[in-house]
């Protein structure tokens, strides 16, 4: 006999949760602007500089953050720190193209690395493990699915902030991330034609600052070999030249320059009567 007063009781509160709030704005999703775009544009990786127990406390317990991190256990994982819907804080002062302050812009992915030591014989960078970049390319492609990210804007933390970044390093395996489609990368045996060239006649300061900022870095564009042309050199070093990375302008650097932006011209379509 009392079901039925609790059954009455049940529809009238669910009827009330139905009804919207005298202070609630009225909304009509029904329409959707064409001049909108999603708000990530570019993917930042980044190294730890610490083990996995250390890396989660910073990432979780300071001002520092990042969307994901990837372990450095035997078979390595992902740990969502942030939404994607949400910025972290991972970027710091940075540019890269049009953009400043690409934490508003970005996902941030940071790899457990130890990253590197000074020693006697100069710098040594610590080297990720295979398994690591595995699971990182299987996260970055479907980053990029939803995102629609273009392959200009995978970049490390140094692209991005070139005077004070080190991270990921020359151990990062940028070439398998372009073997992955992930990245633009330029075509070895376009880059082998010209180097010829410029062994024979190497670029003014000014080319090599115009051709990196055109790349997408900030760049000095004072036609002078400073401290901060060689800082952005040696980071654009890093990721297509690893063997050597000391900042200097030479003629395989800017070959290299020369080739990723000068990309090869598209065939036109064939026309009706050459089918």
């Amino acid at each position: 006999m009392k079901i039925v007063p609790l059954l009455a009781v049940a529809a009238l509160l669910a009827g009330c949760a139905t009804v919207p709030s005298p202070d609630a704005p009225r909304l009509d999703h029904s329409l959707s602007a064409r001049g909108q775009s999603d708000r990530i544009k570019y993917v930042i990786l980044h190294y730890t500089v610490s083990d996995t127990p250390r890396s989660v406390k910073t990432l979780t317990t300071t001002d520092v953050s990042a969307h994901y991190l990837l372990t450095d256990t035997e078979q390595p994982f992902f740990y969502t720190l942030v939404d994607e819907s949400r910025q972290s804080n991972h970027a710091g002062i940075s540019s890269w193209k049009i953009y400043n302050q690409l934490n508003s812009a970005s996902i941030g992915i940071e790899i457990v690395n130890p990253g590197f030591k000074e020693t006697a014989e100069g710098r040594v960078y610590a080297p990720f493990s295979q398994a690591q970049i595995d699971q990182l390319i299987v996260l970055l492609k479907d980053i990029v699915k939803r995102h629609n990210i273009a392959p200009g804007n995978i970049l490390g933390h140094n692209d991005i902030a070139p005077q004070r970044k080190q991270d990921p390093g020359p151990l990062f395996p940028w070439k398998q991330l372009a073997d992955a489609g992930l990245i633009t990368w330029p075509e070895s045996s376009r880059v082998l034609a010209r180097v010829p060239g410029y062994l024979q006649q190497l670029p003014e300061v000014a080319w090599f600052q115009r051709k990196l900022a055109e790349v997408g870095y900030a760049v000095p564009q004072n036609g002078e070999l400073d401290q901060a042309t060689r800082n952005v050199i040696s980071v654009f070093q890093t990721k297509y030249r690893p063997s050597l990375y000391d900042g200097t302008p030479d003629a395989e650097t800017a070959a290299l320059l020369d080739v990723l932006t000068s990309p090869l011209p598209v065939a036109p379509a064939p026309s009706p009567e050459g089918r």
